[in-house]
């Protein structure tokens, strides 16, 4: 088990969280979690996120009823990113679509959601 102190934050003391669905693969949006996010994430298996804009805590789906139930954590080769599996319930993106991702600039064709072996 890693700790806080094993991270790379950024200057504001921050990590970069991305955020995927369990059985699409499909990543539903990118956040950041301070020490006490990270806690209550680990303690409770629902994500929790720091706010840069109201800069307090966040729980996903405290207001919106949207949770995110955490399959699992996991950081990158840097210690710089954490990549959380969630299951969502709802809408992961704030204007109601399901992720945050839907402002297409660019599409080849290629297949959106990516369905992992399990």
């Amino acid at each position: 088990m890693y700790t806080w102190k094993d991270f790379k934050t950024n200057s504001d003391g921050l990590l970069p969280v991305v955020t995927q669905e369990y059985g699409t693969g499909e990543v539903l949006m990118v956040a950041y979690m301070n020490e006490e996010a990270f806690e209550k994430t680990v303690d409770t298996k629902t994500m929790t996120y720091f706010s840069r804009s109201r800069k307090k805590l966040w729980v996903k789906g405290e207001t919106s009823g949207h949770f995110q139930h955490v399959l699992s954590l996991t950081a990158d080769c840097d210690m710089d990113t954490l990549l959380a599996v969630v299951t969502q319930k709802g809408a992961a993106c704030h204007t109601g679509h399901h992720s945050c991702f839907f402002n297409t600039i660019f599409d080849d064709g290629a297949p959106k959601k990516i369905v992992p072996d399990v």
